[in-house]
This record gives C-alpha cells, structure tokens and sequence, in this order.
C-alpha cells in the first residue's frame, strides 16, 4: 500500500482551498435548500467494485501494449485494487474472473484482508478456451449443440460459485460470446433453449442466499445473432429461471441510441435489475472510461436509480468494466470510479418534488432545467471532502504519481510481452 504519509502531505497542500470551495458550494446548495453534509454522507457510503482484470492493458482486436508493472497474477492485482481504494474510498470490492484468477481462497482471503477490500460478483469464463478443457467453446458454450461441451461449461460455473462461496461472494455473472456469424448456421428458437436448460442447472447450483446476474450484448465476437443479445431477452432468462436471476446491465452493451436509463427504470419495475457494469462507448462496447464520453448520460441512469432507490427489493451490485488501452489502468479506475461517484450525487441533488410538480403540469422546459441544474452543479468538493474524511486522497491521482507506485511496481514485476490483441 502506499504510504500514508504521501497522501498526508499531498492533501495538505490543498485543504486550504478545499475548505474554502466545500464553504462556498455549502453556501450556495443551502440556498437552495440543500444541506451539504446529506450530499457528503451519500458519497461516503456509495461504492463500486473494480473488476481484477481492469488492473492490467487491454487490448483491440488487432494489438495490445502492455505497460510498466503490470500485475503477474491475482495477488498483483489484488495490491493494484487496494491501492486504488486506499486512494478513492469509493471501491471496497474487487470482482473476480475465473480461471483467470483462480487461486488457494484462503491466499485470497488474506490478501483481502492485507488490502482492505472484499469480494463482489463472481464473473465466468465460457467465451475462450483454456488449456486444460476438453471441449472447445468455438462454436458456443452454454448454448453449444454438443451436450458434453454444454455440462462443460455447466460445470466451470458451479465451480466458479464454489470459489465464491468460499471468499464470501454473493453473485455470479454470466455473459457468453455464443451466437452465430452466418444466417443459417443455428436455429435461433433451439440454441435459445439450450442456453436455457444449462442455465437452469446452473441456477439450481446456487447457495440460498446468491443471485444470478444474466449479461446482455448486442454483439461481438458473433455478429449475424447473439443468444442475449439485449434486455428483453435477459428479462425472459431472469423471469423463466426464478426469484434469484436478475438483469446486469452493460453500458456499452446497447444498440446506438437506445435510452438505457428507460431499460434501467422497467427492470427495477419488473424487479429484476441485478446491477451494472460502468463503462463509456462512442461507437459499441468501447469500455472507455466512465463519464468521458457521454457523461449526461451516466447521470440520466444514477436519476433513475435515486428516484427509485426506496424500491422494496432492490440490491444493485455495481462494478467497472473497463479495457484501457492507452492509459495507466489503475489511473483510468480511479478516475472512472469518481465520475460514478460524481454521477450519484450529481442525482441526488434532483429536486423530486420540484421535479413531480413539473410532470404533473406537463411543463416539459422545466423538468429538463430541473434535471440540468443538478447535473451543471460542480460537486467535487463534496467528492474531496468525502474522500479526506476516510483518510483517502483529495487528488487521487496526484497522490498515486507522487507515491511513485508504478516505477516501484515496474522494478519487480517482469515486463509483460506485446502481441495480439484480447483483454487481461
């Protein structure tokens, strides 16, 4: 972990300008009948988990670039994501893959607790093959015409849930690359089915207390059809497997233009809205940074989710799930979790009953100000007085260059190799 005499000094030179913002915007929210320290205590307790891969360099179809110090394992990890929590206090969990990051529980438990962290969602790996698996998934996995290949895949997810069990893990998340390429090539009705009835063995493989989050894609790596392809189809797989099965919602998992925030609002009706995976997209599934594209847009969603946050039933997991490919990755999740973060109070200075008085009158103009004055608020000093108070870092990301992490980390994990393309 870093030193904390590092993030001392480096806050120290900005509390005085921060006391003296934190003031002001207290001043101004007061004004509108807004207390302050409500706002400051909601960013305290909100958290998003960090996915173990997002530690290392992504990559495109085409290529990756490894950086400098890029974690060897899960326990490399593990630091990254501590440090990262230490730095932001707003990401308490890490979100495991297997068998990327299969190990001994018990080490995991022990680095857990070195690192302060615990675990969210367990994550299964059916869309590639791994060298000690009998059958291939090239043709699918869950949804595979070959039923040997299918209890395969069955079977790596109730392993995955042991894992989970044993780290205190609450969830598992499946997405698969099955579908088709060409028409013609699987029946559409059929391959659904199958998908079905693996999936049902694997949801009669959950502990009483867990959930079952079904992945949505509208495409990639098939292209021609997906079997879930959108939330429709993830809302019937929920529906038909029971109460424990829910929806995870991918922001970059959508047809363009399609209203996520509208997707988000009809599963919390249908009480099926398991969580989400944050990330941002100019074109498809990009996995940018959250909040560098369409930043309004991440705020439409967390409106959403604070207006119907009293909801009886609703448990949202959250998680990032990010390729960087050009930037430092511990960087990207620091900043992408304090745009989550941003996004959350930014919606929990709506007016709502301002906001319903305009609906109620159909005055359109105003509703939308009413929406914009709360996302135009500069709340980054509630975000920094949030992170002072838990004892992380005002400017996360200052406090990380001047700690020296990444040089320190370089000199004893080996060099990665470049090469083909694929994520971490």
């Amino acid at each position: 972990m870093i030193n904390r005499d590092i993030i001392e000094a480096d806050n120290a030179a900005r509390q005085t300008d921060l006391a003296a913002d934190y003031d002001a915007l207290g001043a101004r929210l007061s004004r509108r009948g807004v207390d302050i320290e409500t706002l400051t205590a909601r960013a305290m307790g909100f958290g998003v988990a960090i996915p173990s891969w997002g530690t290392g360099t992504g990559g495109t179809r085409f290529a990756r670039f490894p950086g400098a110090g890029e974690p060897r394992g899960i326990m490399d990890k593990m630091d990254d994501c501590g440090v990262i929590h230490q730095l932001t206090a707003a990401t308490p969990k890490v979100s495991l893959h297997i068998p990327w990051d299969r190990t001994d529980p018990a080490l995991l438990l022990e680095k857990a607790e070195a690192t302060g962290l615990g675990f969210d969602a367990m994550n299964s790996n059916t869309f590639q093959d791994q060298p000690d698996q009998a059958h291939s998934y090239k043709f699918g996995s869950l949804s595979h015409t070959d039923a040997a290949t299918r209890a395969q895949a069955v079977e790596h997810n109730l392993d995955c849930i042991e894992i989970g069990r044993a780290i205190g893990s609450k969830a598992l998340t499946v997405w698969i690359g099955d579908g088709s390429n060409f028409p013609g090539q699987t029946s559409l009705s059929r391959q659904f089915d199958r998908y079905l009835e693996a999936m049902g063995q694997v949801y009669a493989g959950l502990p009483e207390d867990w959930r079952l989050f079904s992945e949505h894609k509208i495409y990639e790596p098939a292209f021609y059809s997906t079997v879930v392809q959108d939330w429709g189809t993830s809302l019937m797989i929920a529906q038909e497997l029971g109460p424990k099965a829910q929806c995870l919602v991918d922001l970059g998992h959508h047809a363009p233009n399609v209203n996520i925030e509208m997707i988000v609002s009809r599963l919390i009706r249908a009480g099926k809205l398991g969580g989400f995976h944050f990330n941002d997209s100019k074109y498809g599934d990009d996995d940018l940074d959250a909040g560098t594209i369409e930043p309004f847009r991440l705020f439409l969603v967390f409106n959403e989710l604070v207006e119907l946050e009293d909801t009886p039933g609703i448990d949202l997991s959250h998680m990032i799930d990010q390729s960087h490919n050009v930037t430092d990755p511990m960087e990207s999740l620091m900043i992408s979790a304090c745009e989550i973060q941003r996004a959350y109070v930014q919606a929990s200075l709506v007016d709502r009953t301002v906001l319903e008085g305009y609906r109620s009158d159909n005055d359109a103009l105003m509703a939308a100000a009413t929406l914009r004055a709360a996302f135009r608020t500069d709340v980054e000093p509630i975000l920094q007085m949030a992170r002072q108070r838990q004892g992380a870092a005002i400017d996360p990301i200052a406090a990380f260059r001047a700690s020296g992490w990444r040089a320190q980390v370089a000199a004893v994990r080996p060099a990665s190799a470049g090469g083909g393309g694929g994520i971490v």
